[in-house]
């Protein structure tokens, strides 16, 4: 269980400039749960405090009842840019993670196989990032993430510059690794039609300071067809919630 209990972010530690402020939520395990809202209302802010890489001003968020005060193992980030090491080759940039938790290397690469099966570039091994598409790319990111055995994965628009069929086929992906791999996903997005195809529940953040507007549970069954009634109902209703903050 993911807990944040009264969050808040303050720039300077001046309470009368919040970049968020009051989070309260929980995400079960094995939950995947999208944020969504206009910019700069602290959806990045809000992951990245959960992955440690930010300090918060009060409150606490806590993993399994263990509370939160850096990076840890237990999460890792997944970028809107690949951030790959252009250095190694595919299987190298998978293992790296299982390289600093002192894996040995036959270990290393049978772990880093197994997930680069899961995202279907197997025959890619030994190709390097710049030989890839951006897509492709950002399949090796989600490996490298998966390898480490995270409890919870942190994806901030990581398909956000991506082409729209691209994007969709990585979600469409994305979803059946979730289902395959259970791990528990908080994934930041813009696009309400990317969060009614993900999530089981859409956070709606609003801005000046970030702060939680709405909480909305998605009926939908899988797999979900954007072009349903039910689907556009859904986004028309996430879309009102958006133009009322």
């Amino acid at each position: 269980m993911l807990s944040l209990k009264k969050v808040s972010k303050y720039y300077g530690n001046d309470p009368k400039m919040s970049a968020v402020e009051n989070l309260d939520f929980k995400i079960s395990p094995n939950e995947f749960v999208c944020i969504i809202g206009r910019s700069g209302c602290g959806k990045t802010s809000t992951l990245r405090m959960i992955a440690g890489l930010e300090d918060i001003s009060r409150g606490s968020i806590c993993l399994n009842g263990r509370k939160i005060i850096g990076p840890g193992a237990d999460r890792c980030v997944v970028f809107q840019r690949y951030t790959l090491f252009p250095w190694r080759n595919i299987l190298s940039n998978i293992a790296f993670g299982l390289e600093i938790q002192g894996l040995k290397k036959k270990e290393r690469d049978r772990i880093a196989r197994k997930y680069l099966a899961l995202v279907g570039l197997e025959d890619h091994a030994s190709a390097f990032p710049y030989q890839l598409s951006g897509g492709m790319q950002q399949r090796v990111a989600v490996a490298r993430a998966l390898a480490t055995d995270p409890e919870v994965l942190l994806m901030d628009e990581p398909f956000g510059a991506l082409d729209a069929q691209t994007r969709m086929g990585l979600q469409n992906e994305l979803i059946n690794i979730w289902q395959t791999d259970q791990k528990t996903i908080l994934f930041v997005t813009h696009s309400i039609d990317e969060a009614i195809c993900l999530a089981d529940r859409i956070i709606i953040m609003k801005s000046n300071p970030g702060r939680i507007h709405q909480i909305i549970s998605n009926p939908l069954a899988r797999p979900r067809d954007h072009n349903s009634t039910a689907s556009r109902a859904l986004y028309r209703k996430i879309h009102a919630s958006l133009e009322k903050i």
